[in-house]
């Protein structure tokens, strides 16, 4: 499953944060695979994209960061899979 981790610094921890990143301690954890990570342009904060099949592994990493960010994680799918849904449910 794919997994969309939005994320936010509340004020002051930028700097800390940055350190951390830097340092290496932003890679996932075992059984997490980062398809992509994307800053804010205006440091506000930015998104993660994760595949998994293990939303505790996913949790372990989070809760690493819990102290510095404010995270929000759902779980998402593609135009792929939605489309037929979509075309059975409203197509007439």
């Amino acid at each position: 499953m794919k997994f969309m981790s939005t994320w936010s610094f509340p004020s002051g921890n930028v700097p800390e944060a940055a350190e951390r990143f830097l340092a290496g301690e932003a890679a996932p954890p075992e059984g997490v695979v980062l398809l992509g990570r994307w800053h804010n342009v205006d440091l506000s904060g930015g998104f993660s994209l994760y595949e998994t099949n293990d939303p505790a592994a996913l949790y372990k990493g989070a809760v690493t960061w819990a102290d510095l960010i404010d995270l929000n994680t759902v779980a998402v799918i593609e135009d792929a899979d939605v489309g037929p849904i979509l075309a059975a449910t409203f197509k007439k």
